[in-house]
């Protein structure tokens, strides 16, 4: 347990920490109504009289914990919940909630996040705190937990979420899909995404140890997102070799008949929008399938330290235009630089603000700090440092310091005095 995120204090609870979520979901996209129940398993980290949930534009019908009926009252995004008798710190409970409504984005300073309609469907864009608009939850990037989702739609419509999907049911026109995830998941990366889609397995992958790649998208859009993931099954086979093996129990590629102004992670899956079925957007494609090892799997147990998410990712469009035959990691590195010396230099990478947290100055900056330490290192030792990295918090939750300790092994004093002039200064260091 380690408390509520400076960055978004208005979310999360310091008080316990989840176990797991087990969520029965039933979802009408003609009248975008949401029905749910949410079986929350958790752990005290303290004693508790009250136990406080996320819960944004949806309403609660039903409370109860450890199967007896509760007190519960909601305001501005919580849902407080009287427990019947005390929990002790250290104590395992349960909270149930019986829920319903019209789920929607919720409006946040990083523009409107969480369940969004689209033109016949849905998606969640969780990051950073839209998790509430759809499930009660402890909203918190630290609070991993693994996840049960049982989803219902109109038959005609497919389910796409995080977890791996078992066998579909049907009953009175109704579809049903369980979607299991074992690892521990962070709130924001929890994704549900609804439309009227085909899914299949991706040319090529599946095989020679790449993962299986299953791609949902519209009917008339199969062929293009065919051609557009081509590259997918390579890009898998060149970042297990650079940053080890692929992390999760699914990968799975969305893509929605409407347009999105960028693509989103979740665990395990990305979806993207019909504009990024594009020769141009194939960089966005390494990004989001980067995430899975760098967010995904390592992941942040505060926002402040978002680079590691984003510089990873970031670094890793270049290291795939390098291996593909494109431009070399040098020159996108050199590229980006320029650009960013005519930017403002008031941008600390280790505490970028929440309002700058999704700046791109954030994201090329910290991919910068990663190909100065592989310049520095040289190819050997740095992709060491990236695998032992991954390896050494495979699902685990990171910060800035762990990764200076991973650079002072690989690379001594003189690495991490390098690393911190990138990352603790305000100035752009040269590129040297």
């Amino acid at each position: 347990m380690s408390g509520v995120d400076p960055y978004a204090p208005q979310s999360g609870d310091a008080g316990y920490d989840v176990a797991s979520y087990d969520l029965t979901l039933d979802y009408r996209v003609r009248t975008n109504r949401l029905q749910g129940t949410a079986v929350i398993a958790a752990v005290a980290a303290e004693d508790l009289t009250t136990v406080v949930l996320d819960l944004v534009g949806l309403r609660a019908a039903r409370v109860r914990v450890g199967g007896a009926p509760a007190r519960f009252s909601a305001a501005a995004g919580k849902l407080r919940v009287a427990a019947p008798r005390p929990i002790t710190a250290g104590e395992t409970f349960e909270v149930e909630v019986a829920y319903a409504g019209a789920p929607g984005p919720r409006r946040s300073r990083w523009g409107a996040v969480g369940w969004e309609e689209l033109t016949d469907g849905a998606l969640v864009a969780g990051q950073p705190i839209g998790a509430p608009t759809w499930f009660p939850c402890n909203d918190r990037p630290d609070d991993r937990a693994t996840m049960t989702m049982r989803i219902t739609v109109d038959d005609g419509y497919t389910v796409a979420a995080t977890g791996v999907p078992g066998a579909a049911s049907r009953r009175g026109g109704r579809v049903t899909t369980t979607f299991t995830s074992d690892v521990p998941t962070a709130t924001y990366l929890a994704a549900v995404h609804v439309g009227r889609y085909r899914s299949g397995v991706l040319a090529g992958s599946g095989v020679a140890g790449v993962p299986a790649v299953t791609v949902t998208a519209p009917p008339a859009l199969t062929a293009a997102a065919d051609r557009a993931f081509a590259p997918v099954p390579e890009m898998l086979r060149v970042f297990d070799r650079l940053f080890g093996p692929y992390p999760q129990e699914a990968c799975a590629l969305v893509v929605t008949a409407d347009e999105l102004e960028i693509p989103l992670e979740a665990q395990g899956l990305a979806v993207f929008g019909m504009n990024h079925l594009v020769p141009a957007a194939q960089r966005l494609i390494a990004h989001e399938l980067a995430h899975q090892w760098f967010g995904n799997s390592v992941g942040i147990a505060r926002w402040r330290d978002i680079w590691l998410n984003e510089g990873f990712a970031c670094y890793s469009e270049w290291l795939w235009s390098e291996a593909s035959g494109g431009r070399s990691a040098d020159d996108c590195a050199r590229g980006h630089y320029a650009r960013l010396a005519a930017k403002p230099q008031d941008l600390l990478l280790i505490d970028p603000g929440p309002d700058d947290m999704f700046d791109d100055r954030v994201y090329k900056r910290g991919a910068l700090a990663l190909h100065a330490l592989r310049r520095s290192l040289g190819d050997g030792r740095f992709f060491d440092l990236v695998r032992a990295w991954t390896a050494a918090h495979r699902h685990a939750l990171v910060g800035t310091d762990d990764f200076r300790a991973a650079v002072l092994a690989a690379g001594g004093a003189d690495a991490v005095d390098l690393l911190s002039r990138w990352i603790d200064r305000v100035e752009l260091p040269p590129l040297r």
